[in-house]
């Protein structure tokens, strides 16, 4: 079947930012697993032949995809080019961790990328440019802010998705309000569980405009995350629309010049060969109207 693909950060290690290894190796030594990790991907799955044929730890995957004037995709790359996981701290915070903004003021350096300035540049442009009604991007990691309570009582924020990079992240939706930019939808993955999120020019405040739509896929075999820790965030993310963790399975997006219509398909028993399947919810966004509706 036709496929358009991208990554996240088991093709190479757990956490890897660019080239810098979860487990602190010398960035050197990890270049060279992670050429091999990529040639392994280049040869085994469908990509385009040339184009993103890999040159040692170097492999062009963000592509662009045209469907007519109804859609167009851009595949995002989110791991070979990001910056350094913020308050990288030998010998324990090499990955994802939590961190506050008095325990990390790292997190908020506006240097900080998780694509790349070439990367981001490309994106931004092509956005600007596009005619399409409806313009896709899919990318590996949850997109919208999460704010987790620690236990001292403030805000922690994940280091690994775009909350460890929400410089990068608020350029990115400042340039799809000020651009006008018809339909966005963000795809992303990762967290193992389904959610539906209006992405927000402010997350901290609810009526901040809504300017994109992001739709998260659960996995397919891989357990998720406990649902009562997240779901005790949710009082605390308003923009979050819909969570749920605790089944495995995959989503269904049907698009239309009228509207974008997702099902979350799930599995009965994902260890069953037997296991049916069956839509736990279904969202429709409207041309012109950046958010989910549940259906």
């Amino acid at each position: 079947m036709p496929s358009l693909i991208t990554w996240d950060d088991h093709e190479v290690q757990n956490d890897y930012a660019g080239q810098w290894s979860q487990t602190f190796d010398d960035p050197a030594q990890f270049l060279l697993r992670r050429a091999a990790a990529y040639q392994a991907f280049y040869e085994h799955m469908p990509l385009r032949p040339g184009r993103s044929q890999p040159t040692g730890p170097n492999m062009h995957l963000f592509d662009r995809f045209r469907f007519g004037r109804l859609a167009e995709f851009a595949m995002v790359d989110g791991r070979q080019y990001r910056s350094r996981e913020a308050c990288y701290r030998p010998p324990d915070k090499g990955g994802g961790h939590l961190e506050t903004d008095q325990s990390c003021p790292e997190r908020r350096d506006l240097a900080r990328s998780m694509i790349g300035s070439q990367q981001e540049a490309w994106l931004l442009d092509g956005l600007s440019l596009s005619s399409a009604r409806w313009n896709v991007i899919a990318q590996d990691v949850l997109m919208a802010q999460l704010r987790q309570k620690t236990v001292d009582g403030d805000f922690g924020y994940w280091t690994d998705n775009w909350d460890g990079y929400p410089a990068n992240r608020t350029r990115l939706l400042q340039h799809i309000s000020r651009s006008r930019v018809r339909n966005p939808v963000i795809l992303g993955g990762d967290i193992h569980s389904f959610w539906a999120n209006d992405l927000k020019l402010d997350f901290n405040h609810s009526k901040s405009e809504t300017v994109a739509t992001e739709l998260v896929c659960t996995s397919i075999a891989s357990r998720g995350p406990p649902y009562e820790l997240f779901s005790k965030c949710l009082p605390d993310n308003p923009h979050v629309r819909f969570f749920e963790s605790r089944y495995r399975g995959y989503a269904c997006a049907d698009i239309t010049r009228a509207e974008m219509t997702t099902r979350f398909r799930v599995l009965s028993d994902a260890t069953n060969p037997d296991a049916t399947i069956s839509t736990l919810k279904t969202f429709v966004v409207e041309d012109g109207i950046p958010g989910a509706i549940p259906s």
